[in-house]
């Protein structure tokens, strides 16, 4: 079984940190984003989408790290998504929820835009007003993911870790690119601290952290 991943991909180091954590058997092999490589043949012919993760099981391919992640767990039959339908159901609500609201606002309206090239609008007035709209609408997110969804539980789907956990602290932890402080969703903040206590986190955010360190001194537009 191989991944083919980035470890500066966000939705990469998702999988990455389920597979570190729970000893999978899963080669993983990079795919350089950096030189395009996941624009062109052979990696297209695997994913078209041109983007990563992508899983390859005996010819199996999947693709997008929601699907993965569940993928994983039910091959090896691991607590992380609970065979109980409701539980199941909770999980697979929280990480649509992740995808399709917040990730969509806090990394591709306020992060992205402000750290990659390639997400920069055409002027700088679309920039600026994308970016004044990421955060607000991202702040409204926040609020819903500390007060409703963690609230005074340990995971985001209750007390035991699951899958959803490890696909949103990948979301989560991009904001330190530009230096997102969630003092403000204490909630928030005391399930991150759980998450980054993995004993595989370390490692498998290592290289996100050192771009995010490369990145201080410069001004960002931030949640806090």
């Amino acid at each position: 079984m191989k991944l083919y991943m980035h470890p500066a991909s966000t939705t990469s180091r998702a999988v990455a940190l389920f597979v570190a954590d729970k000893n999978l058997p899963v080669e993983q092999q990079v795919v350089d984003l950096f030189t395009g490589e996941h624009m062109r043949e052979p990696y297209t012919n695997l994913n078209p989408n041109k983007m990563v993760p992508t899983l390859d099981d005996d010819g199996f391919i999947l693709t997008e790290s929601s699907a993965i992640l569940k993928y994983l767990a039910e091959k090896f039959d691991l607590p992380e998504y609970p065979k109980d339908l409701r539980k199941r159901a909770r999980i697979n609500e929280v990480m649509d929820w992740f995808n399709s609201n917040l990730y969509r606002d806090y990394g591709y309206g306020l992060i992205y835009p402000q750290v990659f090239p390639t997400h920069k609008r055409q002027t700088d007035e679309a920039h600026r007003a994308t970016i004044d709209w990421g955060k607000e609408k991202t702040q409204g997110w926040l609020r819903v993911l500390n007060d409703h969804i963690i609230g005074t539980h340990t995971y985001v789907c209750g007390d035991a870790i699951s899958v959803a956990d490890y696909f949103a602290i990948a979301i989560m932890q991009a904001g330190e690119l530009v230096g997102c402080d969630f003092a403000a969703y204490p909630n928030i903040a005391r399930w991150m601290a759980t998450m980054k206590a993995r004993p595989s986190f370390d490692k498998v955010y290592e290289v996100i952290r050192g771009f995010a360190a490369s990145l201080k001194g410069q001004e960002f537009v931030a949640v806090a």
